[in-house]
C-alpha cells in the first residue's frame, strides 16, 4: 500500500534509547507534529460516576476498545500512530487520510456504548493546525522502552488543549466523519481478572502529574527521576507479576466483553469464549505461552507520558509517602500539579494482533484509578495558575 511522506511521520521517526529524565531535557530528541495530522479524542462522559457505581472494568473495557479500533484501521493502511490511554478514554495523532475512517468507525461504536452500557462516549478530533494556531506546542519523540516495546513521548502542551476542547464541547466532534467504517475490534480481549500486588509490594499508586509549561520537559525530567530514586527502575515498579495473573471466567465480566466487541449474538459467542479461555489456560504452560506473559509483562503500559505523567505503579507505603511529599513540595512552589489514587490491585486490558510481537496491555489501578486520580487533578487545576494547562 502506498503512503505518503507525511503519513508516516511517526512510522519512520528515530527511537531513542536515552534515560526518559535525559530525553525530556534533550529539545532536539523531539520532532514537531506535521501541521496536515489531527488529534483524535475519546472520553467517558461522567466516568466519575460510573466508577463510583462499580463500573470501572467497563469503563476500561470502552477506553480500550477505541485504541483497538483506531490502531486496527492504522494497521490497515500500514501506518504506525501514537496513542496514549488515560483508563477512561484515549488519545490519539493521525494523518488526516485516516482521520475520516477512524471517526466514523468510532461514530458506530460510540452508538452501541450507549445501547449496551447506557454509557455516553465523547469523541473530538481537532487539526494540529488548529492547535498551533491556538498557540499550543506539540512535539513528539519515539522512546525504545524495552527491547519489545516503545512509546511515544510528548513535550508541550497541545493535548491538553485538545482535551479541554473535547470537554468544552467547544468543536463539532464530527467534522472530520466523512465515512461510515465498521468498528473493528479484533484482537480486543480482557481475559485477565483482577491482578493482586507482586509479592513483597503493599499497593498501587496512580499518579498523574502536569508541569508548568515554562521548562516543562525539565519538570517532567526530574519528577521522573525522583520515582527512580524512591521506587526503582520502571521493571521494579511494575505492578504487573506474572505469578499473579489469573485468567477470569465470570458470566458478567465474558459478556461486557463480547456486547463491546460483537454487539449481537453474545450467548453463542460467549460459549466459544470460555472455550477459547480454557485453550488458553493450557497454552500458557507451554514455553511460547510462557515467552507471551514474559513480553506481556515488557508490554505492560502502565507509563504514558501525553505531555504530563501518567503512572500506575507499586510499591510500599513508604515510598509512597516519600514520593507524596516530594511532590507537594514541586506543587508549593507552582512547579507541578498532580493527582492521585491509592487501591491494592490493577486491571488490565489487551490488544492481541498476533501471540508473539504484536500485543499492548493497557494499566490502570483497581476502583478506577486513573479516573480518581484526574478529579482530584482537576479540583486543583480550577485553584492553579494560567502557567499550569
Amino acid at each position: 500500500m502506498s503512503n505518503n511522506k507525511s503519513d508516516l511521520f511517526y512510522t519512520e521517526l528515530e527511537q531513542s534509547s536515552l534515560p526518559l529524565a535525559e530525553l525530556f531535557s534533550l529539545d532536539s530528541a523531539f520532532s514537531t507534529v506535521p501541521n496536515d495530522w489531527n488529534v483524535i479524542l475519546t472520553d467517558i462522559k461522567n466516568s466519575t460516576a460510573a466508577v463510583s457505581e462499580g463500573k470501572h472494568q467497563t469503563v476500561n473495557l470502552i477506553a480500550t476498545s477505541t485504541i483497538v479500533i483506531v490502531l486496527n484501521i492504522a494497521f490497515g493502511k500500514e501506518i504506525d500512530v501514537p496513542f496514549f490511554f488515560g483508563g477512561d478514554g484515549a488519545t490519539f495523532i493521525v494523518p488526516s487520510s485516516i482521520s475520516g475512517d477512524i471517526m466514523g468507525a468510532l461514530g458506530r461504536f460510540r452508538a452501541s456504548t450507549k445501547t449496551n452500557f447506557n454509557i455516553d462516549l465523547r469523541i473530538g478530533n481537532i487539526p494540529v493546525r488548529d492547535i498551533y494556531a491556538a498557540g499550543f506546542k506539540l512535539q513528539i519523540a519515539k522512546h525504545s522502552r524495552s527491547s519489545v516495546f516503545s512509546m511515544p513521548v510528548i513535550l508541550g502542551n497541545g493535548l491538553s488543549y485538545a482535551e479541554e476542547q473535547l470537554k468544552g464541547n467547544t468543536f463539532d466532534p464530527f467534522k472530520a466523519s466523512s465515512t461510515t467504517v465498521e468498528a473493528d475490534l479484533t484482537g480486543m480481549e480482557c481475559r485477565w481478572d483482577q491482578i493482586p500486588l507482586p509479592v513483597n509490594q503493599e499497593e498501587v499508586l496512580t499518579l498523574l502529574v502536569i508541569g508548568k509549561t515554562e521548562s516543562q520537559g525539565t519538570i517532567l525530567g526530574k519528577v521522573l527521576a525522583r520515582i527512580d530514586a524512591i521506587y526503582g527502575s520502571d521493571k521494579q515498579r511494575r505492578p504487573i507479576s506474572t505469578k499473579k495473573l489469573k485468567l477470569k471466567s465470570t458470566y458478567n465480566r465474558l459478556r461486557s466483553e463480547l456486547l463491546a466487541k460483537y454487539n449481537k449474538g453474545w450467548l453463542s459467542l460467549y460459549l466459544v469464549n470460555g472455550i477459547s479461555g480454557l485453550l488458553a489456560y493450557f497454552y500458557f504452560m507451554t514455553s511460547s505461552g510462557k515467552r507471551y506473559l514474559s513480553d506481556l509483562v515488557e508490554m505492560s503500559d502502565n507509563l504514558v507520558l501525553d505531555g504530563r505523567i501518567n503512572t500506575v505503579i507499586s510499591g510500599t507505603r513508604a515510598q509512597r509517602i516519600q514520593l507524596i511529599e516530594a511532590l507537594d513540595k514541586l506543587e508549593s512552589e507552582g512547579e507541578i500539579i498532580f493527582g492521585s489514587h491509592i487501591s491494592t490491585s490493577s486491571i488490565m486490558s489487551c490488544y492481541v494482533r498476533d501471540m508473539k510481537n504484536a500485543h499492548i496491555h493497557f494499566v490502570d489501578g483497581s476502583q478506577g484509578g486513573y479516573t480518581r486520580a484526574a478529579r482530584e487533578l482537576k479540583t486543583k487545576k480550577l485553584k492553579s495558575p494560567p502557567d499550569m494547562i
